[in-house]
């Protein structure tokens, strides 16, 4: 990660979940393991998150365990270690192990963690422990300070990005005292604030701070962790289609790195939603397209076809046109752009209907990677060990 990369992650830390057949509730580690295989089976999500949603029905002192478990399970795809007790990050480095090695877990970077600064200027204790063992490990730490403005830090964009460079600074450095080199970002995740009722908000001022943050992290040299595809909406509206497409776009145009809550988000970070999801990921292919920039081989300029096609003639049957028609442009596959009345034959479905259609028929088609017999017994193993070790509640 850097560089020109960009890597699209899915959402992180939900408590509630939604869908079409259930109201908002409560995630559970069901729940989590779908995500898990839904960014899998798509290649548009490049990273895995961490804990894509809350899995409420396990214990809070063992959730890291089944967490951590169900991504090196279920996905091949990179993940984000927990970060929620020193104890627990240095159990997710574990489990790595077991699939990686120790001696390569040491020399290479496979797992990272979302260190979250207590904005305005705290490192609290938590994130703090769990920032020294994944740094310790040479794994990396994603600083990113969590910033409300107007709440969090100062009501000015200026102001909001003094403060959000300081932190991430501040963080970063600590990386490095603890080992010289460890991967570290600078990440950041903000919003505006409605200061009569208290509640987030996106628009321009949260545009232009991730803009000129994205400026600050390349002079730095850091790799850039930027925000979401993000909604304060509540159901999927024009509200979440405008409010998520606008802060991906801006985000991507800041020359972001690593972006989590790609795939998703609702309610400002509160619900996870399996139909948006599905909305979201298709969006992600557009944009992707979009980071794709132009090809101008010389085959590109459609020379033959100006040559084959005459004026006042049509490019639907020219040999330049049936070479590419398979898959020169994006078709949507939850998106409806036939005619009204092909619309209605086919049930006047929504597009939350034909996302809801989309999660289940991918869940249904999902075959697991591979892994090997004695990776998986030893992670088994392992969190077996642990959970019979820890308490079912904190203390």
């Amino acid at each position: 990660m850097g560089g020109n990369a960009v890597v699209f992650g899915a959402s992180y830390g939900m408590p509630f979940v939604s869908s079409l057949d259930e109201p908002r509730r409560y995630g559970t580690i069901a729940d989590l393991e779908n995500f898990v295989k839904l960014t899998y089976l798509t290649p548009h999500l490049h990273h895995s998150s961490g804990v894509i949603c809350e899995p409420t029905d396990v214990p809070v002192t063992k959730r890291h365990l089944d967490i951590t478990y169900a991504h090196l399970k279920f996905s091949d795809k990179p993940f984000l270690g927990v970060a929620t007790a020193g104890s627990r990050a240095a159990d997710t480095i574990a489990l790595c192990e077991i699939v990686f090695g120790k001696e390569f877990v040491d020399r290479n970077c496979v797992v990272g963690s979302i260190i979250n600064i207590n904005s305005p200027l705290v490192l609290d204790h938590t994130m703090l422990e769990s920032l020294r063992v994944y740094a310790a490990a040479n794994q990396a730490a994603i600083v990113s300070p969590f910033v409300m403005a107007g709440a969090m830090g100062p009501i000015t964009v200026a102001g909001m990005m003094a403060q959000v460079l300081a932190e991430a600074m501040a963080g970063a450095a600590l990386t490095q005292l603890v080992r010289p080199g460890a991967p570290v970002f600078f990440g950041v995740m903000l919003s505006g604030l409605n200061l009569k009722t208290g509640a987030p908000t996106r628009g321009a001022e949260s545009w232009l701070a991730m803009l000129g943050l994205g400026q600050l992290a390349r002079r730095l040299g850091i790799p850039y962790r930027g925000g979401a595809a993000s909604t304060s909406a509540k159901t999927i509206d024009s509200q979440a289609g405008q409010e998520s497409a606008d802060m991906l776009l801006m985000t991507v145009l800041s020359g972001v790195n690593f972006l989590i809550h790609a795939a998703g988000h609702m309610e400002g970070g509160l619900c996870l939603s399996y139909e948006k999801f599905m909305q979201d990921v298709d969006h992600l292919a557009m944009v992707s397209r979009l980071l794709g920039g132009f090809d101008l081989r010389d085959d590109e300029f459609a020379f033959s076809a100006f040559r084959e096609i005459g004026p006042g003639q049509h490019y639907l049957g020219a040999a330049h046109t049936l070479e590419r028609f398979a898959d020169a442009f994006h078709i949507s596959s939850v998106y409806d752009s036939n005619s009204y009345e092909q619309w209605r034959e086919e049930g006047e479905l929504t597009a939350a209907q034909r996302c809801n259609a989309a999660y289940k028929k991918a869940l249904a088609s999902y075959q697991p990677p591979p892994i090997a017999l004695g990776l998986d017994d030893g992670l088994r193993e392992f969190v077996a060990r642990r959970k019979a070790e820890l308490p079912d509640s904190v203390e």
